[in-house]
């Protein structure tokens, strides 16, 4: 939890020019930098330029202790002060936590590494500034396939800071390969239990890196930026949190996708993500210096209740996930059950079946994982299904497998949720407690927009 940090200190942050070291504590642990302290880049910001000419702002939370040193050796750098705002602007809160979209090539190896840092973007991208007044924060430099629940929480108390200090929106900027678990996560901790964010929250990112001509990250985040800023007020119901990338292989046009219900689809394509089981909300057309909203359809959700603060998800919560295919054997679900996992999410093949039959006699171990999985449940164990297909509902009725599988105990069946998004839903359900029947019932609601029965399926 966010929680976990420890008490920071008073900030009493020195006078532009003055010679730090500046320790912080992130979500990647300690840190400690050594430049030129400058005024704040925004509310309750530390910055200052560091030795390698870069300047760097941190949220005052994260400071543990401020040095004065005698001097420090930065080349001919000049000291110049952060570029004045339009202050007639709507406030958005630009929190980067990493992955492509701030990230160069490394032309000696070839390799991406994430470097940018967030006032990087700002100079990068200078059409911002027309857009919104700009705050950005630096959470931390990951990689998405690194980030975990913790990660999720401490974005959620970002942006419950950010609505408290009067952002009308929240930019993520976040890896593309896990960003659709985040904005479902940004999606249930905001609007699982009824109510939904003040403020609108936008999950952007690159499969391009910005050095790169072919780049798409500065239309991503000029159109995320924008929907933060001049988007519709959120219902809550699949736009509590949104992901805006590119439509398709083309520029100049974005989508507005939920957050609850969509998925990366494609590993090195512009247009990798689509919604799932359900429309994109509205597409966002980047021309020069404008941005332009086109709604797919007309918006007919009435705003649920504004929520102040988030849920947040319980991190101590394990969750074993498998795959259905001819190796999916009773000891590896046993293992998991053994190590104490509080459920067991299985990826289902078409409507959600299991290998738990032996038409033919000769595959006894079907049996067994009949056996493991229906003892489970029966002693209290949450086991839910999903589908490998991603589109399409959980359906269980239709086959004589499918039906023997609800018999087994195991959760699942009606439900439009996609893959990804089930597995944040159901760490949710386990984070709000209730047992077993509870997260059933839970698995069947329509929570944040993630199961939209009036869809074709």
């Amino acid at each position: 939890m966010w929680g976990q940090y420890s008490t920071p200190i008073v900030v009493d942050w020195p006078e532009a020019g003055t010679a730090v070291r500046l320790v912080v504590k992130t979500w990647a642990g300690e840190a400690s930098h050594e430049g030129l302290s400058l005024p704040s880049a925004g509310p309750k910001l530390v910055t200052m330029k560091l030795v390698n000419g870069y300047n760097i702002s941190y949220p005052e939370s994260m400071v543990q202790n401020i040095e004065i040193l005698d001097s420090v050796d930065i080349d001919e750098v000049e000291i110049i002060p952060p570029k004045p705002q339009d202050e007639s602007l709507p406030l958005v809160h630009l929190i980067h936590t990493g992955g492509t979209i701030a990230s160069k090539v490394d032309y000696k190896t070839g390799a991406v590494s994430a470097r940018f840092e967030p006032d990087e973007l700002l100079d990068a991208v200078p059409e911002l500034r027309s857009i919104a007044r700009i705050n950005a924060v630096k959470l931390g430099n990951m990689w998405s396939d690194d980030i975990r629940p913790r990660h999720w929480n401490r974005m959620l108390k970002a942006t419950e800071e950010a609505f408290a200090e009067g952002a009308v929106g929240v930019v993520i900027t976040h890896g593309t390969d896990t960003l659709h678990y985040t904005a479902a996560a940004m999606s249930y901790g905001w609007a699982g239990q009824g109510g939904r964010p003040s403020g609108r929250i936008a999950l952007t990112g690159s499969q391009r890196s910005p050095d790169r001509g072919s780049s798409d990250a500065a239309e991503n985040l000029i159109a995320a930026v924008h929907w933060a800023a001049h988007g519709p007020e959120p219902s809550g119901d699949g736009d509590a949190a949104v992901v805006v990338l590119h439509a398709d292989s083309s520029d100049g046009r974005c989508a507005v996708l939920p957050g609850c219900a969509s998925r990366k689809y494609h590993s090195s394509r512009r247009g990798a993500f689509k919604s799932i089981n359900q429309n994109p909300i509205a597409h966002i057309l980047v021309n020069k210096d404008v941005a332009t909203i086109e709604f797919v359809e007309p918006r007919g959700h009435d705003a649920r209740v504004e929520t102040e603060t988030p849920t947040y998800f319980d991190e101590s919560i394990r969750i074993a996930e498998f795959s259905a295919g001819p190796h999916l054997h009773s000891d590896l679900v046993q293992a998991a059950i053994d190590s104490g996992y509080d459920a067991l999410y299985f990826h289902g093949t078409g409507l959600g079946h299991l290998p738990i039959q032996d038409s033919e006699n000769d595959s006894p171990e079907n049996i067994k994982l009949k056996f493991t999985i229906e003892d489970y449940c029966k002693s209290g164990g949450v086991a839910v299904l999903t589908t490998q297909t991603i589109h399409g509902p959980i359906h269980l009725d239709v086959y004589s497998k499918g039906r023997a599988q609800q018999d087994m105990g195991m959760i699942g069946h009606g439900s439009l949720c996609p893959p990804s998004s089930g597995l944040v839903k159901l760490h949710h359900l386990l984070s709000v407690g209730g047992g077993r029947d509870a997260i059933a019932n839970g698995w069947l609601d329509d929570l944040c927009g993630e199961n939209p029965y009036d869809s074709q399926s």
